[in-house]
């Protein structure tokens, strides 16, 4: 069992050296990889949770840690590429988890409940999973890439959650620095 679930473990970290297909669209020469990603999404899901009163914040991180697990295997196939090529993430998130017992049924549950959006902890996962790619779609249209615009106008458009809805539209009106302006005025009695 140990063995499975190291290789498991070392498999995942190829997520860090997949990037994401969408913004390679754009000409972004070295986008954010799937395993940042996921790590985002992990945590707006858990703020998501939080708004929309869920009452398990921690299987929404846990759902959004493993929704990309899959791509270690399949890569990251954006809508372009897919409408010319099956992706079979299903058929791998089941052979991956397979070999870990109790525990891959449980990732592998995590999983499908990601994808499958229907009960409200799905949504959450996937408006967690739309809100990061805005989220960086902002970032890269700040740099000059215009186009990402598109992201963010179909995620919105696909929230299903209330907290969601709120969180792109103040998306669309925060500069992706703002977030460090102010911080690094330090008197000069303090710099010595």
């Amino acid at each position: 069992m140990e063995e499975a679930l190291i290789k498991f473990l070392f498999e995942q970290g190829q997520l860090k050296l997949i990037t994401n297909s969408r913004f390679r669209l754009l000409g972004v020469k070295n986008p954010a990889n799937i395993g940042s990603h996921a790590l985002r999404a992990a945590q707006i899901g858990y703020i998501l949770a939080h708004l929309e009163n869920y009452p398990n914040l921690e299987k929404i991180s846990a759902m959004l840690v493993f929704h990309e697990m899959a791509e270690s295997r399949t890569g990251d196939i954006n809508r372009v590429e897919g409408r010319y090529l099956e992706k079979k993430k299903e058929q791998a998130a089941q052979e991956q988890t397979k070999p870990l017992g109790k525990i891959g049924e449980e990732i592998l549950a995590l999983w499908q409940e990601a994808e499958d959006d229907k009960s409200a902890a799905g949504q959450i996962a996937k408006d967690a999973d739309m809100l990061e790619h805005s989220l960086t779609a902002k970032e890269y249209i700040e740099k000059g890439y215009k186009h990402a615009q598109n992201w963010i106008d179909n995620t919105e458009k696909g929230l299903k959650t209330e907290a969601a809805k709120k969180l792109i539209k103040q998306l669309q009106q925060t500069d992706s620095n703002s977030w460090w302006q102010g911080l690094k005025k330090v008197p000069r009695s303090d710099i010595d």
